[in-house]
C-alpha cells in the first residue's frame, strides 16, 4: 500500500477551462513587449510544464508544439524554433511527470531546471544555425527564473483546486 505524506492535500479535479485560460495567460506574458531581455523567464514554458508533469493527459506535446508555433508567428523567429524547443521540454515533463510529484516543490524546481537549460539550448542552437545572433550570456538567467518562479506556479494554479479544510473528524478524507 502506497502511504500518502501528511502534508499532502487531496485536491478537487482541474476545470479544463482553468488549464486552458492558464495557457493563454502565459502566452499573453509571452507576448507582452518588454524590450529585447534575455534573462527574461518563458512564462509559456513554465506554465507548459506544469500541466505537464500535473495534467499529462490533458496537456501534452501536441499542444507544447501548437503554442510553440504560435510563439514562432508572433516573435518572427524561425519557423519551428519555440515549437521544438516547447515539444522537447513537454515530453521529457511528461516522461518524468510521476516520479517528479514524489519530491517537494522546491526540490521539484532543482529536478525541472536541466529541462528549462535545455529547452533554452535548443532554441539557442536553432537560431544560431538560422544565422541570427548570440543574445548574450544573461540567456543562461532565464531558466534559472523560471525555476524559481516554479513554486509560485504550483502555489497559483493549485489553488483553485484545494479543498477547505473538512471539520469532520470521522471522515478520514
Amino acid at each position: 500500500m502506497i502511504m500518502r505524506r501528511s502534508s499532502d492535500q487531496l485536491l478537487m479535479p482541474v476545470n479544463p477551462l482553468f488549464v486552458w485560460a492558464t495557457l493563454t495567460v502565459a502566452f499573453l506574458f509571452n507576448i507582452v513587449p518588454l524590450g529585447r531581455v534575455a534573462a527574461m523567464p518563458d512564462f509559456l514554458a513554465l506554465v507548459l510544464v506544469f500541466w505537464n508533469v500535473h495534467q499529462s493527459r490533458r496537456v501534452g506535446v501536441g499542444v507544447a508544439f501548437a503554442f510553440g508555433l504560435l510563439m514562432d508567428v508572433h516573435s518572427g523567429a524561425v519557423l519551428g524554433q519555440h515549437a521544438l524547443a516547447y515539444t522537447l521540454l513537454s515530453f521529457f515533463a511528461v516522461t518524468i511527470h510521476r516520479r517528479l510529484l514524489w519530491f517537494t516543490v522546491p526540490s521539484q524546481a532543482v529536478q525541472i531546471l536541466p529541462l528549462f537549460l535545455a529547452a533554452q539550448a535548443v532554441s539557442l542552437i536553432v537560431r544560431m544555425v538560422a544565422g541570427g545572433m548570440f543574445p548574450g550570456w544573461e540567456l543562461i538567467l532565464a531558466p534559472v527564473f523560471q525555476s524559481l518562479l516554479w513554486p509560485v506556479a504550483t502555489w497559483l494554479l493549485l489553488a483553485p483546486q484545494r479543498r477547505a479544510p473538512d471539520p469532520d473528524e470521522n471522515r478520514p478524507l
